[in-house]
């Protein structure tokens, strides 16, 4: 990952890098990683968010017929 700095404006040079990070799912990978999952909790742990994305999703396509 590259981020160009201009001006010196380190701030705004970090706030570009996390920005980029946290899209790529950097920051959600290290937090997975922190510690061991066995197959079956990360087999329920996928699951459970496959039915949120499904509820989010059905939720969106109710907003926009009614």
């Amino acid at each position: 990952m590259q981020v160009s700095v201009r001006d010196n404006n380190i701030d705004q040079a970090l706030r570009v890098l996390k920005k980029k990070l946290q899209r790529e799912g950097v920051f959600r990978e290290m937090k997975l990683k922190e510690h061991f999952e066995k197959p079956s909790e990360k087999r329920l742990r996928e699951k459970g968010e496959a039915i949120r994305r499904a509820r989010k999703l059905a939720r969106k396509k109710l907003e926009r017929e009614g």
